[in-house]
């Protein structure tokens, strides 16, 4: 369900092309604040997702600059996010790793 004013998914992957997933564990405890601390001079969207692959969670953290998802890259690591490998339907947190 659709909250008014709230982003789709597909607004999301428009406006913010350039993502970066991140083990879920990575975001954990102190993880989350120390993220969002260094993005907030950045230009990521106020709202990300997750997605699994192999029963592993990841967070996705969306970007319309590819430089500060570069920047956020080799800060935390991760692995860029194609949003064109997530599941569709019922499968929509899958992500479809090639």
């Amino acid at each position: 369900m659709r909250r008014k004013g709230e982003l789709l998914p597909a607004a999301v992957d428009r406006a913010w092309p350039h993502q970066v997933v991140l083990p879920a564990r990575a975001c954990e405890g102190g993880g989350y604040n120390e993220i969002h601390e260094f993005c907030k001079d950045l230009s990521l969207c106020s709202r990300g997702h997750a997605v699994h692959h192999d029963n592993q969670w990841y967070h996705v953290y969306c970007f319309s600059d590819p430089a500060d998802a570069d920047k956020f890259k080799q800060r935390f690591g991760g692995e860029k996010f194609n949003p064109s490998q997530k599941g569709k339907g019922r499968d929509w947190a899958r992500w479809n790793k090639p």
